[in-house]
This record gives structure tokens, C-alpha cells and sequence, in this order.
């Protein structure tokens, strides 16, 4: 029932500096860190910007390094910001554009869970898909949207879910919205009530 191969599904390719931006922004979640501390390097080297051009909004998790925090804390950047958790770093992403000028590239790393809330941000801003670079990385586990209640359901692993919102089982689509930042949900035994297929991890 998982329906594959449709165009909305995100396709990421590893980050690589935009050396044309004048502003940098680099936000990521848990083993992102890797993909960002490369970047950085990666920025120094092109001599393409200054330290002071660079901005760092990072959240920890225990899938990253143990170390990653303080190697985070180190990176070559004018600003950097540690996180315990998405909502904060995304609260404070959301002021940093606000005053965001024009020129800004933003690289984003971690599960495609989160760069989606990332980029549903960057959206609202007017960011366009030139100046977004997106690599994923760690767990693979989908937000769903339940196009019933308009519920999301985080951190879904699995091909059917039960909604946190309705309740219903939803069989999960790869149908994404970038306006939602999540997959598809659909109830999974409508046509057939209590009939549904068995629950497997696929999404880890």
C-alpha cells in the first residue's frame, strides 16, 4: 500500500558551499553535526566568506557523537548556538531570519523529519530552493499529517500508524508536503473496517 516513486518525495544531495552567498546559515539535528563541521571547512577553504558570515543553530540528540557538542561549540563560526531541543532551535531560527538580509544561503543536516520543519520556516521567509542546501542523515523516521483530523503524528517508523490525533490507523504515503513538512497518512481500513495490513518497521 506504501505508494513509491511520486515526484513530492524530498530528493537530498550532500551540502556543498555556495561561495555566491554573502551569509551563511547552518542549522542541523543530532549526526548532522558531521555534515555541518564539513561545511564550515569547506567555507574557510573557498576563502569565499569570513568567519564572521558564518552562523550556527545546532540540536543534540543521542544518536550524534558524544563529543559533537563541544566540537559544534568550536566550529569556525562568528555565532554558534547549541540546542536540547528542535522547538528551541527552531524559535530562535525563526528570529535569526527576521533580520536575515539579502545574500543568506542556508544548509541544513539531520533527520528529513527535521530539516522539513527547518525548511517549512525558511519558506515562510521567501527563501527559494537556490539558496537551501539539505543533506539527511540519521533516522529516516517520518512526520505524518492525518488527512482526516489534520493531526501530526511524529517519529513514525512504520508502514501503518495509529493517528495521535483520531485514532484511526493510517497507512503512510509517499505523498510529502513541504507546506506541512510531512507524508501523507490515510485511514488504511476504510473500505474494509478493522481489516488492515500487519505493522512493519520500514522507515529506521
Amino acid at each position: 500500500m506504501l505508494i513509491t516513486g511520486i515526484k513530492s518525495k524530498p530528493v537530498y544531495a550532500p551540502l556543498a558551499a555556495d561561495v555566491g552567498g554573502r551569509y551563511h546559515v547552518l542549522v542541523g539535528h543530532g549526526v548532522g553535526a558531521e555534515q555541518l563541521l564539513r561545511l564550515v571547512d569547506e567555507l574557510r577553504a573557498s576563502g569565499g566568506s569570513s568567519r564572521a558570515s558564518r552562523r550556527m543553530l545546532y540540536a543534540t540528540d543521542l544518536s550524534a557523537a558524544p563529543n559533537a557538542m563541544a566540537t559544534v561549540r568550536e566550529a569556525d563560526v562568528a555565532h554558534v548556538r547549541v540546542f536540547e531541543n528542535i522547538p528551541a532551535l527552531l524559535e530562535d531560527f525563526r528570529t535569526l531570519l527576521e533580520t536575515s538580509r539579502m545574500g543568506t544561503r542556508l544548509y541544513v543536516a539531520g533527520p528529513e523529519a527535521f530539516m522539513g520543519l527547518v525548511m517549512r520556516i525558511a519558506n515562510e521567509f521567501n527563501l527559494n530552493r537556490d539558496e537551501i542546501r539539505a543533506e539527511e542523515c540519521g533516522s529516516r523516521a517520518r512526520r505524518v499529517h492525518c488527512i482526516h483530523c489534520r493531526a501530526a503524528t511524529e517519529s513514525v517508523t512504520t508502514n501503518i500508524v495509529e493517528c495521535s490525533g483520531c485514532r484511526r490507523w493510517l497507512v503512510v504515503r509517499d505523498h510529502y508536503s513541504r507546506r506541512l513538512a510531512a507524508y501523507m497518512g490515510v485511514m488504511v481500513d476504510a473500505e474494509m473496517p478493522g481489516e488492515r495490513p500487519a505493522v512493519k518497521d520500514v522507515f529506521v
